[in-house]
Order: C-alpha cells, then structure tokens, then sequence
C-alpha cells in the first residue's frame, strides 16, 4: 500500500491507520525497552524522555484506534499490517545507541502522518469519518512526532 497516491476508500483509510497503530507500538515498545533497561548508562533526562515517547506513544495509538471505530471499513490482521510497516519504514532495523534509535522511530512516525495527511488531502473521497476532524487528529499526532524528534536532537546534541 503506498501513500504516494490519495486514499481511496475507508477500508483503505482505516488499514493506514492500523499503520499508524503498528508505527506507534513500535515506538512504544522501544522506548519502554531503553527506558527500563537497567544494563543502559541512561541520564535521568533520556529516561523521562523515553517514558514520555512511551506514553505520548500509547495516547497516539488510543487516538487512531478512535477514528478506525468510526469507520465503516473491515481491520486487516494485526500480522499482515506488522508486516507492511517492517517493509515500508524498515521498523526492525538495528541502531546503534538509545538516542539514535529513538530518533529513527519519532522521525519514522512523523513521516508516516505526514504522507497519510498528504494522501488523505489528495484525496476526493467522502469518509465514514468526518474529514476535518481526521486531519486535525493527524495534524496533532505529526506535530507530537516532530515534537520528538526535535526533543531527541537536543538531547543528542547537549552529549556532544
């Protein structure tokens, strides 16, 4: 499925969306992993930053999850979707350190939103949804993800 092209349909719409849950549990799941690994020489700072992403993270999911429900559209397999996002953002690849990781996975998400937003304004579709509130509720989330990113490059930059 490729975000290069307007979305199409609700059933299109909502497995971008399962995406963005995926992306979003994926960032979760990281962060919570570095934040709580007691072997890591974290900084007080990191830490908070990755319990924030983790939470900010779960928010985001609880977000999407509310506009798949108001969708007329059938869910794809949580399996199915999982493998999608590994082949389209290459979620599983290995980074070296907590701060580049972290980087990679808000700048991955904020990519995301920022190509379903792209594709759902392309888009001349009449949603099971109503599309205002679709884009603001994208809009947020992008804006939470370019939040983090920059949150991560201070952060990255003060260990200099």
């Amino acid at each position: 499925m490729s975000l290069t092209v307007p979305v199409g349909s609700d059933h299109q719409l909502a497995r971008l969306l399962q995406i963005g849950i995926v992306l979003e549990e994926v960032v979760e799941a990281r962060a919570s992993k570095h934040a709580h690994d007691s072997g890591a020489d974290l900084t007080e700072d990191v830490r908070a930053m990755l319990g924030d992403a983790a939470a900010e993270s779960a928010d985001h999911r609880d977000r999407l999850e509310d506009l798949i429900a108001e969708l007329d559209a059938d869910t794809v397999a949580y399996e199915e979707i999982e493998a999608l996002v590994e082949a389209q953002y290459e979620s599983d690849e290995d980074f070296d350190g907590v701060l580049y990781d972290q980087l990679c996975n808000e700048e991955t998400a904020y990519k995301f939103y920022d190509d379903l937003i792209e594709a759902v304004e392309a888009s001349d579709v009449q949603f099971g949804i109503d599309r205002d509130r679709l884009l603001d509720t994208l809009a947020a989330i992008r804006e939470e993800e370019a939040e983090g990113v920059e949150e991560v490059t201070e952060l990255m930059e003060e260990r200099r």
